[in-house]
């Protein structure tokens, strides 16, 4: 399981040109779902998340989580963030990224959990699969990727 963080200051998911949902301060949180993946990484993954210290403090130094500073999460499922790098070639290939039916359960999963460490009506979702428009405005900018 693979995510891209984004400390931002707003984030908003369109669909067919109608927002779908929005926050404020927060995280964006761009998830791939790979084949080996299991609760357990989606689980650990999240409570990682959750207590990662990327907000600033009143001494100016990253020290508070998302919990700290009573921010929001926006997830987002990209299974282009499970590319195979590996190959020869200019297109990429997602051979990697697991297949909807065991991936979608996984998503909900990894929501589920974070929705168990911050308030629930505070983290929000895009639409699996869907075409998406994701507008941000990064704070910072913050960006982490992490692996479990």
């Amino acid at each position: 399981m693979i995510a891209v963080i984004q400390r931002v200051r707003s984030a908003e998911v369109r669909i067919d040109g109608n927002v779908h949902c929005n926050i404020g301060k927060g995280l964006l949180i761009l998830l791939g779902i790979k084949k080996s993946d299991s609760e357990q990484n989606a689980e650990l993954l999240a409570e990682k998340i959750s207590l990662l210290r990327i907000f600033s403090d009143e001494e100016g130094k990253m020290n508070l989580s998302v919990r700290d500073v009573d921010g929001e999460v926006l997830v987002v499922s990209q299974f282009t963030l499970c590319t195979d790098n590996g190959k020869s070639g200019n297109r990429p290939s997602f051979t990697s990224a697991e297949v909807p039916e065991r991936a979608i359960p996984l998503y909900e999963f990894f929501v589920q959990h974070l929705r168990k460490d911050l308030p629930p009506h505070r983290v929000k979702t895009g639409v699996f699969a869907a075409m998406m428009e994701v507008e941000l405005v990064n704070d910072g900018p913050v960006t982490i990727i992490l692996e479990k």
